[in-house]
């Protein structure tokens, strides 16, 4: 089953919710409190019976299945400027790089990860990246 446009599906029991993207924002899919408000609200006034602990779980679901949305959506990207906003730029370009063999003809995973070489000081495999990413063009 399809997300109606704008929505990701999540299922709880036998219920199926679909939650607004906009309810999370950024590559880690953090909860936005106002939007997740209204939708508490809208949830719980539809379906009298979900208490809000079970709101809670459903929220929570859902902002797994965005990450796993955008990473899909990015070919690994987002994850990989997660990692990058961590710290962890050797994990990033690890990222990329099992994205980059199911996706070989993705321009902006061979760009991200020559920059991210090149920002840790490995400036050939930083050539090299580029130049896979530029051959594609």
């Amino acid at each position: 089953m399809t997300s109606p446009h704008g929505t990701i599906t999540v299922h709880h029991g036998s219920t199926t919710v679909h939650i607004p993207r906009d309810v999370f924002r950024g590559d880690d899919a953090t909860v936005v409190e106002e939007k997740a408000e209204a939708f508490r609200s809208m949830i719980m006034e539809r379906y009298p019976w979900i208490s809000s602990n079970a709101v809670d779980v459903i929220l929570n679901n859902g902002r797994r299945e965005m990450i796993s949305v955008l990473e899909e959506e990015t070919h690994g990207i987002s994850t990989a400027r997660a990692k990058v906003e961590k710290g962890d730029i050797d994990g990033a370009i690890r990222h990329l790089e099992s994205w980059a063999e199911r996706y070989p003809e993705d321009l902006d995973i061979w760009y991200m990860i020559g920059n991210l070489c090149f920002k840790k000081g490995d400036a050939e495999r930083g050539h090299k990246a580029m130049n896979r990413g530029r051959s594609l063009i």
